[in-house]
């Protein structure tokens, strides 16, 4: 079996779809944006409700987890079975195991970068994605059971903790792993994207690179998303693309929740510098 999958990973609404429409670009190396509802020609996701009924055969009982998990390891045993050198799979699924179950298994794994953003941030993004409120947006971060529930779209997906997340890919693994701050993107996108592409073995072209963070950029996206719409908004959100920017937990997210947050995630906060603000 061949190592060929390099995971573009992340918790949710941390970079990984800003990360994917660069890359996509990049590679497509056109005069024009490549189109964001194109995207996942270039980096599929793992949790395709399609994938996995078409491996399946056609319908499964999408509840039971068992059946769900085993049915992964199929998916992602058919996306090496190209026998491709690489092939980028995007993720959110936490690197560990699940009802036994190897999340991210070594045997197909052939590298992954992963996205990490401050939680604060993320919360105001996730609580938008997914219509909670605020509150429950920061406990779902907290739960170390936490699941995304499936729907017409995609299957279980098995995160855990923002914590415990981030410290499942940052840690030491078996494959190499690089780590980019969301924002060390939103600082310096051709500095952060150069060090993902010198990582998954793809050369560096400076007038390229340019082009692709210019194509990539989130005036683009946002516009795209406006004229055509984007396959990845979430039913539950008006817009996928809402403002890109970090530190907007400042103005946005109460004293209370603030503090929560950090009390809860002190200790990885701290390590990628998110305590400083």
């Amino acid at each position: 079996m061949k190592k060929s999958i390099v995971w573009l990973a992340s918790f949710p609404k941390s970079g990984n779809t800003w990360a994917r429409i660069f890359l996509a670009n990049y590679l497509a190396n056109e005069n024009r944006p490549v189109d964001i509802n194109h995207v996942h020609r270039f980096a599929m996701g793992d949790s395709s409700i399609n994938t996995y009924q078409m491996v399946a055969g056609g319908d499964f009982d999408i509840n039971d987890h068992e059946v769900v998990l085993g049915l992964r390891h199929k998916v992602l045993r058919g996306i090496v079975a190209n026998n491709a050198d690489v092939n980028f799979v995007k993720t959110h699924n936490a690197n560990g195991t699940s009802f036994g179950y190897r999340l991210i298994p070594e045997e197909v794994t052939r590298s992954a970068v992963y996205f990490v953003r401050n939680p604060l941030d993320v919360t105001l993004s996730f609580s938008r994605h997914f219509g909670v409120s605020h509150e429950e947006a920061v406990d779902n971060l907290w739960n170390p059971d936490h699941v995304t529930v499936p729907d017409k779209f995609t299957i279980w997906q098995y995160l855990g903790s923002w914590s415990e997340h981030v410290k499942s890919w940052s840690k030491t693994n078996p494959f190499p792993t690089l780590v980019i701050r969301y924002e060390d993107m939103v600082a310096d996108p051709e500095e952060a994207f150069s060090k993902m592409l010198q990582h998954i073995g793809i050369p560096v072209e400076p007038d390229r690179l340019t082009k692709a963070v210019k194509f990539a950029s989130f005036e683009e996206s946002k516009k795209q998303e406006d004229e055509g719409g984007f396959l990845e908004t979430s039913p539950k959100a008006e817009k996928f693309f809402s403002k890109g920017k970090s530190g907007q937990w400042k103005d946005d997210l109460s004293p209370e929740l603030i503090s929560k947050t950090r009390r809860w995630h002190r200790k990885v906060m701290k390590k990628y510098g998110y305590l400083n603000d």
